[in-house]
C-alpha cells in the first residue's frame, strides 16, 4: 500500500510561482502561462533503488487492490497526496502492447508493437487522465466538502466520452457535467456516449479551437473544474502510458521509439514527462524517442519543428478528429520539455489525409483495432522509416488512442468514397470492402468462393 503522501504543489512554467494544489487553477494568475503539477519532496523518491520501484510497481500489477491494479499503480508518481479511498477506478490502464505481425511489419517498413489504449472503459486514452483528475476532485470534495461543483470540457469526442463517464460515478447531488462540442464534428458512436452518461452537452458552430476558447474563459471567470489538458491534474494520469510502456517492455527503453498523434498536445507532454520521471529515478536507463505525428490538415507543431517558430494554424476537416487543432494548448510544455529534455530525442511528421485511413485500414486489417489517430501513427511511423527519420534497427510503440468503432462512420465512407473534396481522399480498391449479396443456396455460395466439392 502506498506510503508516501508527497508535497504537491501548482508551478508556473514561466515564473517558477506556485500555489496550493487544492484550488482549482489552470492558469499563472500571475502571468497567465500554464501550470505544471510539481512534487516538491520528489528527491526524497530518489532515495529509493530503482530495484525496489521495479519490483513495487511490478508486484501492484496483479495486486487485489483494484484501486492500485489501474493507473495508480505508479500512485506515489501521479497523486501521493489522494489516499487509496478516494480513488476511483473503472478499469482504466494496463492496456496491451501488440506485435504487429510480419505482413504489417513490412508494410509498414520495421516490426513494431501498438498499444491498445481503445481497451479503457470509455474506449480512449483520456481515461488515464480522467482516473487521476477525478480522483483528485473527488479527494477534493472531501476534504473541502464542496457542493454543486461542475465540470466542464471542450471535446472532439474522447474527451467529453471520458469526462462524463468518470463524474456520473460522483454523488449526482455533488456534481454536474458540461460538455461543449463542435457541431457535426463528432462521430456519431462518440456524441452517444456523454448523453449516456447523463451530460448536459452544448453544441457550438466552429471547430474544436472554438469550443476551448469558450471554455478556457469560463475556467477563468467562474468557479468550475476544468477537465480539458490544460487542467495539469489530468495530464499526471496520462504520464501512467509511460509507465506502462516502459513496464510492458520490462524496464528497457533503450532504442525506443514511442510514436504519439499529436491534438492538444497533452498526451504527448504527459509522455514525455512520464519517461523523464522513470529517468530521473534511474528506473529506465535511456529517454526513448518520441516522434509526434499530425495531419497535413492540422500540423502547427510539425511547422515549429521544421521552421523554429511555432504559429497557430487554421485546420481543414480531418478524420484524426480528436487531431484537429491548430493551436495546441499545451504547445508551451513541449517547447520547454525539448528544449530542456529531449532536445534531438523529439520528431514530428505530418502524414496526408489518406495516409492516415489506409494506416487504419491497413492496421485493422491485420488483427488491430485501430482508430483513425491510431492510423496516422501508423502513417506516421511509415514515413518516419521512408524519409530516415527512424532506423528500422530502432525499436517502436505505436500509440491506438481510441477504439476504432468509435470511428466506424470514416471507415464506411471510405468503402463508399462519401468523403468530401474537403478531406482530400483519394480510396484505392485494394482498402475497400462492402458485403456480398447472395441467394440463401449452399451452392451458390460455394460458386462465388470457389469451393471445390469433397470427393
Amino acid at each position: 500500500m502506498p506510503a508516501m503522501r508527497g508535497e504537491l504543489v501548482y508551478r508556473c512554467i514561466a515564473c517558477g510561482a506556485s500555489f496550493d494544489i487544492y484550488d482549482f487553477i489552470y492558469t499563472c494568475p500571475h502571468c497567465k502561462s500554464l501550470l505544471k503539477v510539481e512534487n516538491t519532496a520528489f528527491d526524497d523518491l530518489k532515495k529509493i533503488s530503482p530495484q525496489r520501484w521495479i519490483k513495487l510497481f511490478d508486484d501492484r500489477r496483479s495486486t487485489d487492490t483494484l484501486e492500485l491494479s489501474g493507473i495508480f499503480r505508479f500512485h506515489e508518481l501521479i497523486l501521493p497526496i489522494v489516499p487509496v479511498k478516494d480513488i476511483i477506478y473503472l478499469g482504466e490502464g494496463q492496456t496491451p502492447i501488440v506485435r504487429a505481425n510480419q505482413e504489417l511489419g513490412a508494410w509498414v517498413g520495421a516490426e513494431f508493437f501498438v498499444k491498445n489504449d481503445g481497451f479503457n472503459p470509455s474506449a480512449s486514452f483520456k481515461d488515464r487522465g480522467m482516473a487521476s483528475a477525478i480522483s483528485y476532485l473527488n479527494h477534493v470534495i472531501r476534504v473541502k466538502d464542496l457542493d454543486n461543483v461542475l465540470g466542464i470540457c471542450a471535446s472532439t469526442g474522447d474527451t467529453s466520452a471520458a469526462a462524463a463517464l468518470y463524474l456520473s460515478y460522483l454523488p449526482k447531488s455533488k456534481v454536474k457535467t458540461v460538455v461543449l462540442l463542435p457541431k457535426g464534428k463528432v462521430t456519431a458512436q462518440q456524441l452517444s456516449q456523454p448523453l449516456g452518461s447523463g451530460a448536459t452537452v452544448i453544441e457550438l458552430p466552429g471547430v474544436f479551437d472554438d469550443c476551448m476558447r469558450i471554455v478556457e474563459q469560463l475556467a477563468q471567470d467562474y468557479q468550475v473544474f476544468l477537465l480539458n489538458s490544460k487542467n495539469p491534474v489530468r495530464i499526471l494520469g496520462q504520464k501512467s502510458y509511460a509507465y506502462e510502456i516502459a513496464q510492458q517492455m520490462r524496464w528497457r527503453t533503450q532504442n525506443l521509439v514511442v510514436v504519439v498523434p499529436i491534438g492538444n498536445a497533452g498526451n504527448v507532454t504527459a509522455v514525455m514527462e512520464g519517461f523523464l520521471d522513470l529517468f530521473h529515478l534511474g528506473i529506465i536507463k535511456e529517454l526513448p524517442v518520441i516522434l509526434g505525428v499530425q495531419s497535413e490538415h492540422a500540423d502547427p507543431i510539425v511547422r515549429w519543428r521544421d521552421r523554429g517558430v511555432f504559429a497557430p494554424v487554421k485546420v481543414k476537416p480531418s478524420v484524426a478528429q480528436a487531431a484537429m487543432i491548430g493551436d495546441p494548448v499545451s504547445f508551451p510544455k513541449v517547447d520547454q520539455l525539448v528544449g530542456k529534455h529531449y532536445h534531438d530525442r523529439f520528431h514530428a511528421i505530418a502524414v496526408s489525409e489518406t495516409e492516415i485511413m489506409e494506416g487504419m485500414l491497413m492496421a485493422n486489417r491485420h488483427g488491430h483495432v485501430v482508430c483513425t489517430q491510431g492510423g496516422e501513427s501508423v502513417a506516421g511511423l511509415r514515413k518516419a522509416l521512408q524519409t530516415g527519420i527512424c532506423a528500422p534497427t530502432q525499436r517502436f510503440v505505436v500509440d491506438s488512442t481510441s477504439h476504432q468503432l468509435k470511428f466506424a462512420t470514416f471507415q464506411q465512407m471510405y468503402f463508399e468514397e462519401s468523403f468530401g473534396p474537403e478531406y482530400a481522399i483519394h480510396t484505392r480498391d485494394e482498402f475497400k470492402n462492402q458485403p456480398v449479396g447472395l441467394a440463401a443456396d449452399p451452392g451458390t455460395i460455394a460458386g462465388y468462393l470457389g469451393l471445390k466439392q469433397k470427393s
